[in-house]
């Protein structure tokens, strides 16, 4: 007769982590973060999630000068106030420069839409089997192999877009299963290198958000699948990270309990949550540049500069609120309560600053700071709902996050469709009534999260044995 016993974490004195014996009767010896390879491997991860986002988002800001919107009505208000000087410029002007360099497309707002999605769908399909790969194979060969291929299709979109829509459409989709398995497979990589009272800051840092070709380089370079199997990581380095794991690994490889994850409430809120608010970022990252261009009619190259500047800001405060997370950590706050305030406050209050956006059109500098507050305040839910996976089932943390990723990058695929749709048929108020159901499916997700989030490890991700009677 078999039975099952959970295993005890007191039971041995020594336990292998990660292929070596750790003595779980001492408490890991804290070593120093700066210059250490776990940060220096999250730097490493930031700067390829820079390089994916850029060339998922790339066609947004270039999706102004290719299309030829000459006839579109303008939304300015009479009462407009003054802009900063060069700002406006002569459009006619740039407009014949920019005829001059690249071929413009008459392309309709909902044409546009279904070519911002093109690549979502495979960024969709791909971040679950990108983490399970990246379980199997290893994060390293993964997401290296990701980066070059969505690296190398970047360099072929002018070419495509010459060729024809399909073709264009075709180059994107398969792009974003590139990038979804280099999105989804490296969260594989805190599993096993994140101590769990670093792991805010770490994700944090690693996710903030020809450059990808050497991006590969440096992360086939100095990127490994655990601290075990690096090379240069200095031994208390190594020490501190296995001890600090040693009740989150199991010793043998178990079946996924498919029925069991389906069945959970904390599971779903974290997915639904993701959605939602990834609705949010992707309306942001696809048409940031879109609405500044309609509502006060900026060049290619003044257009650029606004539509960085929010999400420059959203990178500095998505490193500082993995710091914020681990400080309220370290205060004894509930792990749970930490999550879900830094959900609140990536969720609430950007979606209510987008909703306000048409009450201010008529003033520059109120939409460029609503915008970069609502663009900096979102990044704060990496430290919440994205890493709730490594609380309730570390175990399965990078398939979890993989999924839960791909399924709220559905939104990424629906934004762009749905805002054709409303920007088609009602040029005047069709964005007021898109940032409306922005705040509407936004908040639902939160509720959903406060109400069924848990962060202690759920019953059917704790580590069990086999024993034979």
């Amino acid at each position: 007769m078999a039975t099952v016993v959970e295993l005890s974490p007191t039971s041995e004195q020594c336990e292998f982590v990660l292929g070596l014996p750790v003595n779980k009767k001492t408490p890991p010896r804290k070593v120093p973060s700066l210059c250490s390879m776990r940060y220096s491997i999250a730097f490493i991860a930031h700067i390829c999630n820079f390089t994916l986002i850029a060339q998922n988002s790339i066609i947004s800001i270039t999706m102004v000068a290719m299309v030829n919107n000459t006839d579109q009505p303008s939304h300015l208000n009479s009462s407009t106030e003054w802009f900063p000087d060069g700002l406006n410029g002569d459009q006619h002007e740039a407009s014949k420069h920019l005829s001059i360099k690249a071929p413009v497309y008459n392309w309709s707002p909902q044409t546009q839409g279904i070519i911002f999605s093109s690549v979502q769908y495979g960024m969709m399909l791909m971040q679950g089997p990108g983490g399970y790969l990246a379980g199997k194979l290893g994060t390293k060969k993964v997401v290296g192999i990701a980066l070059l291929g969505s690296s190398l299709l970047t360099l072929c979109i002018p070419l495509a877009a010459n060729l024809g829509l399909a073709f264009l459409l075709a180059t994107r989709a398969v792009q974003g299963l590139t990038q979804g398995a280099g999105y989804g497979g490296q969260f594989a990589l805190w599993q096993k290198w994140a101590p769990p009272n670093e792991r805010s800051r770490l994700c944090s840092i690693a996710m903030s958000g020809s450059i990808g070709v050497v991006c590969c380089l440096l992360w086939l370079i100095l990127v490994y699948d655990d601290p075990v199997s690096h090379p240069w990581i200095s031994s208390p380095e190594k020490e501190y990270i296995l001890s600090s794991l040693d009740q989150q690994f199991n010793s043998e490889e178990q079946p996924l309990p498919i029925k069991a994850m389906l069945k959970s409430l904390p599971l779903w809120s974290m997915c639904l949550c993701s959605m939602t608010h990834q609705w949010l970022v992707n309306t942001l990252i696809i048409y940031t540049p879109t609405y500044i261009s309609s509502v006060f009619k900026v060049n290619i190259r003044d257009n650029g500069l606004l539509s960085s500047l929010p999400f420059f800001v959203a990178w500095v405060i998505g490193i500082l609120g993995g710091l914020l997370a681990d400080f309220l950590l370290s205060k004894n706050f509930r792990l749970i309560t930490v999550r879900k305030i830094i959900t609140i406050l990536g969720n609430t209050p950007p979606a209510a600053l987008v909703v306000a956006l048409p009450y201010v059109q008529s003033s520059y500098i109120a939409t460029t700071t609503f915008l970069t507050l609502s663009c900096g305040l979102s990044p704060l839910c990496q430290s919440g709902v994205y890493i709730n996976a490594l609380d309730i089932a570390p175990r399965y943390a990078s398939l979890l996050m993989g999924t839960s990723r791909g399924l709220a990058h559905s939104s990424a695929v629906m934004v762009p469709i749905v805002a054709g749709f409303f920007l088609n048929q009602d040029s005047e108020f069709g964005w007021r009534n898109f940032f409306f159901v922005l705040f509407a499916i936004n908040l639902f997700g939160l509720i959903i999260y406060l109400v069924f989030a848990k962060a202690d490890i759920q019953e059917w991700a704790r580590e069990r044995k086999l024993t034979r009677l």
